[in-house]
């Protein structure tokens, strides 16, 4: 039911949004609350979601998917009224984002352009992503389905994330695999997804090694040599390191 303490509540999760867009955005540094508010696509999206979800718990009729429809062609982000959406979420830039109906995301979430939050299937009752606290979500990345997302994971830029993804843990590629970060938890939020672990690589790596250990062995058993058959990296051909900003 709507009141005075819904106007609360939003009033506070507006304030956490705007806090975590100053704490996670470089570009936020210096900008006051009303400057990014009126300039932040993703924060629009969220305060118009706050409203949105809170007439949609109220049982207004078509009031929230009306203010969601409007807030999707402003800003380009969109979020379902019946999404449960914890506190202090940041969604970078925000072009291109979209959360479904039954989507749950836990506290101090990052989302950046392009993620999608989807549904698999048209059968109803739970059918998209659960994300938990403090997850970073890379740019173009797809959660498709009931998929639940540990606490303090990472997913790469890209990635198609269909498993259940375990806690501090980072995901790349498609399908989505678990590595891990030198060993480590991975850290809080982050923008370098240039460097994360790519299996797929590392497989070949060693599958290539072994082929070397392999000719050896041939090699030494015949006294023939094989061609060579080295495989070179491919490099740039101009300009600086892509991950040097």
């Amino acid at each position: 039911m709507l009141g005075l303490g819904t106007f609360t509540r939003v009033t506070r999760e507006l304030r956490e949004d705007l806090t975590a867009a100053r704490d996670r955005d470089p570009a936020a540094r210096g900008v006051g609350r009303l400057e990014i508010l009126l300039t932040y696509g993703g924060v629009q999206a969220l305060l118009s979601h706050r409203v949105a979800h809170a007439l949609h718990e109220a049982g207004v009729p078509l009031a929230p998917r009306l203010l969601a429809n409007v807030t999707r062609v402003g800003t380009g982000v969109e979020i379902h009224p019946a999404a449960d959406i914890g506190r202090a979420l940041f969604i970078d830039h925000g072009e291109g984002v979209v959360i479904g109906e039954t989507a749950e995301i836990g506290r101090d979430v990052t989302l950046y352009q392009g993620v999608t939050l989807g549904g698999t299937g048209f059968a109803r009752g739970k059918r998209h992503p659960s994300v938990g606290d403090d997850v970073v979500i890379g740019s173009g990345a797809k959660l498709l389905g009931p998929v639940a997302v540990g606490d303090r994971a990472k997913i790469g830029a890209n990635s198609v994330v269909v498993h259940d993804v375990p806690a501090n843990s980072t995901v790349v590629g498609n399908p989505g695999h678990p590595v891990r970060v030198d060993g480590k938890r991975p850290g809080g939020p982050d923008a370098d997804w240039a460097h994360l672990p790519d299996p797929v690589a590392d497989a070949l790596r060693s599958l290539a090694a072994r082929v070397n250990e392999l000719e050896g062995i041939v090699a030494d058993l015949t006294g023939k040599r094989p061609e060579s058959g080295e495989v070179h990296p491919l490099r740039r051909s101009r300009g600086g390191d892509t991950a040097g900003g």
